[in-house]
């Protein structure tokens, strides 16, 4: 073969060789990446203050605060409400509670209907879960639920009703885990899996469910509930032998939080060894403040608790980590975040489709997880107690009135009478040590006005 011929059927073979080369390039390229998994750990009755990265100091959490140096921190997130029930479905939901009749924790019926609310949430009512279930995700719950079920309440919707296809729940949902509830109550010296390892054996249940269900996306609520109390550490030379301890002891709290640190590393080593931490979005924060306790230094110095409308109760610990996405060791000190926003956020990181039908209190802060700061420009409104039956705590300073807005640098609380109105800037107080209501008349008769038009938009039941 000539020359000639042999260099010109080299370059055309070169030129087909490229073409191929080319065209899987191409291919490839228009590939759509994997949806991200998603776990939300919800902790129960954490205190902004309880978390080193927070500033806390009651025990070392190497282990959050790894999440928070591959990660962003808001130090502005809000849950939907100071207490469990209704905090828990703001978030499940995206709207205020108040709109599925949720006022205060779920407890008997009698309890309930002197609350005026509800004794489970409606099915009918939205569910994250259920949304990214039909988008193709693999969902599960493991840990405390509190929206249904319990105590004398029978009949309560099943978890798969709320778009849940694997679940492990305590004895406050409507199938509560055998291991975990020989008694109905939060822990009994008879359950297989003893109190100080309940995060444990929730941890084990998420990294199996994500092990089976590789390749295919999941959705995990990852909700414990150890750090509310009893407090029960496991006992050992750290605790010099006493078991079980005083509940309420500082001591035993700082076991359980140790112990649940620990838990909270098994969980990321996991991920790592499943080879999905790098896709995976993982959100630390809690439900509501905690008890009122140790000086009130749980709540990192914001006034309030438990049960508390003031920063106490309602400003939580937030951290979100997505390796690749989300900025590695930022904090955010001034965009507010509210837990109503995690749905349409979230829904957006994994390209989940909304139904046009769905109509959300909560707003798309996803550029905000990615590290974009920017101010939320929509009003946030809470509501705690609407009587003197079932709204009795907290007690003294941190005793907060009934409702609350906040609208910008403002936030304004109030009984829905109209009457112990408190006006503060909480940007320059956060702590809510200064009541401007009288010397900030305009603005103070603005969110009045916003927060008892929003409140009577909510529905009532009436209290028998």
């Amino acid at each position: 073969m000539k020359y000639n011929q042999r260099f010109s059927l080299f370059i055309g073979f070169g030129l087909f060789a490229g073409c191929l080369s080319a065209s899987g390039q191409v291919k490839q390229a228009k590939q759509e990446p994997s949806p991200p998994n998603i776990i939300i750990i919800l902790t129960d009755d954490m205190g902004y203050g309880d978390v080193a990265t927070f500033g806390g100091n009651f025990v070392q959490t190497p282990n959050i605060d790894r999440i928070a140096s591959s990660g962003l921190k808001l130090n502005q997130y809000y849950s939907g409400a100071p207490i469990c029930s209704p905090s828990r479905a703001s978030l499940l939901t995206g709207m205020n509670p108040g709109r599925w009749n949720f006022t205060t924790f779920l407890d008997t019926k009698k309890h309930n209907r002197n609350a005026e609310q509800i004794d489970f949430l409606s099915t009918d009512a939205p569910s994250m879960a259920r949304f990214f279930q039909e988008a193709g995700y693999a969902t599960g719950h493991f840990g405390k639920w509190h929206m249904g079920g319990g105590r004398d309440v029978t009949g309560a919707p099943t978890f798969d009703q709320y778009g849940i296809d694997e679940h492990v729940s305590t004895y406050e949902s409507p199938e509560p885990d055998p291991a975990i509830t020989a008694t109905n109550w939060i822990w009994s010296d008879q359950d297989s899996i003893k109190r100080w390892d309940r995060t444990k054996y929730f941890v084990d249940k998420t990294l199996d469910f994500m092990k089976r269900h590789k390749g295919t996306p999941c959705f995990v609520n990852l909700w414990p509930d150890d750090v509310h109390t009893p407090w029960v550490p496991r006992s050992g030379d750290e605790f010099n032998g006493k078991f079980p301890m005083d509940p309420q002891e500082e001591e035993a709290f700082k076991g359980v939080l140790k112990t649940y640190d620990v838990q909270i590393g098994r969980l990321l080593d996991g991920l790592q060894e499943l080879g999905l931490a790098e896709n995976t979005i993982i959100i630390f924060t809690s439900d509501n403040g905690p008890a009122p306790s140790f000086r009130g230094s749980r709540t990192g110095g914001f006034r309030g608790a438990k049960a508390s409308l003031y920063e106490g109760g309602i400003r939580m610990p937030f951290i979100i980590s997505w390796p690749g996405h989300t900025p590695a060791g930022k904090t955010d000190d001034r965009s507010e975040l509210n837990a109503t926003d995690l749905l349409p956020s979230l829904a957006k990181l994994s390209g989940v489709k909304l139904p046009d039908s769905y109509a959300g209190d909560g707003i798309d802060r996803s550029d905000l997880l990615l590290g974009k700061s920017s101010l939320r420009k929509k009003d946030m409104y809470w509501e705690y107690g609407r009587n003197d039956i079932a709204y009795n705590y907290p007690k003294g300073r941190d005793r907060s009135p009934r409702l609350a807005i906040r609208s910008g640098e403002w936030k304004l609380l109030m009984d829905s009478d109209g009457s112990k109105v408190e006006l503060y800037n909480i940007i320059r107080d956060a702590k809510e040590t200064t009541n401007l209501e009288a010397s900030e008349a305009k603005i103070k008769k603005q969110l009045s006005d916003k927060l008892i038009t929003w409140w009577k938009s909510l529905p009532k039941l009436p209290r028998n």
